[in-house]
This record gives structure tokens, sequence and C-alpha cells, in this order.
């Protein structure tokens, strides 16, 4: 039975332009550290220069890896629930077509990497918060409505196991292990910091 490890990390901490800031970098190069052993396939990243400088810097860590690019992992909302559950100012700050097209991406994204692989696959995802929610709350079979409550850190770590025939299993979630206590955290609310 073939299994899919799918490794998923929200980019480096950025800066306003969209680039990874110094502890970006930082946190970037220790996950490619942390993912040095994994016999990892595929390094796939969105669009946006702050997950692609993320990839890159995984990458030098794992060379012989190949990277990809994909429209798919982008930024956007999966989804947008009922109930006001996201703030208006966010969902003012996407176009009404990436609001309209986000739902068809996630769908898309979910078919090409959640499922099971022909052959044992180890794959990196670099990304951003909202699709390894989305991720997440997918394969948890949760309520599409789940998946705002899920928050990642910068290059913390998620894993999900695909395999046929089964459920997908949630292995790990938010792992931040391979960032020092100053590296941790970032991404999340102020008031969220513990």
């Amino acid at each position: 039975m073939a299994n899919r490890f799918l490794y998923l990390a929200r980019h480096g901490a950025a800066v306003d332009d969209g680039v990874l800031s110094e502890v970006g970098r930082q946190q970037a190069t220790l996950l490619g550290e942390r993912l040095r052993d994994v016999p990892l396939s595929a390094i796939h990243h969105g669009p946006l220069p702050r997950a692609r400088e993320t990839a890159d810097l995984v990458a030098a860590c794992a060379p012989h890896v190949p990277t990809y690019s994909s429209d798919l992992l982008g930024d956007y909302l999966p989804a947008i629930p009922d109930g006001n559950v996201l703030p208006a100012d966010l969902i003012a700050s996407y176009s009404a077509a990436d609001l309209a097209d986000g739902p068809s991406r996630a769908s898309a994204a979910i078919e090409r990497h959640a499922v099971p692989a022909e052959q044992d696959t180890h794959e990196l995802i670099v990304t951003h918060n909202f699709l390894i929610a989305w991720f997440v709350r997918h394969a948890l079979d949760a309520p599409p409505e789940r998946w705002p409550g899920l928050n990642q850190g910068n290059c913390a770590l998620t894993v999900i196991l695909y395999r046929p025939r089964r459920p997908p299993s949630l292995l790990v979630f938010n792992d931040m292990t391979h960032l020092p206590p100053p590296l941790r955290w970032t991404g999340f609310p102020q008031e969220l910091r513990v």
C-alpha cells in the first residue's frame, strides 16, 4: 500500500512588500534543516515571493529535489463561511475575482495533492495560512466553516498521510520544534501569543 506524506508549511515571516524578513529567512533555513533527511520527491510552492523564497531556502538543504510553482497554492480564501466568521476588512482585501475563484482553486488543490499516491512519496507544499487550514479541515472531514479557526505559525510544519481506501491521517499539526523560541509564534494574532 502506497503512502503519500504531505508536508505543509506556511511561508516564513514577511515584510509589508511580501518578501521574507530576516526572521523569515532564518525560519525557512531551519525548516530546510529539519527536512534535510526526509526523502522529499518534490517541493511545491505558491507564486507569491514569500512562498517562493521560503521554498528556495528549504530547497537549498535538498538541492536534488525539484521545485514547482503553482497558482493553486496561492494566497486566497478557500471558502467564505456564513455567519460573519471572517472580518469584513479581510474579505475586502481580496478582489471580487479572487473571492469567486477561491473555492474552485481550493478544490483543485485538494484534488491534486490530497490523494493517495501510486508509490510512497513525500512532498512539501509551502503555502499560506488559509490553504493549510483548508487541507487540515479536509483531512479531518470537518465542515467548511471550520477552517478559519486553524492558524499556523510561520514555517511551522503540518503532516498529513494519505493511503488508499483509508481516510487521511493528520500526523503533525503546526509543529515549531525546529524553531528556537524567539522565532516561534509569528503569524498569529497578538492576543493568541503565549
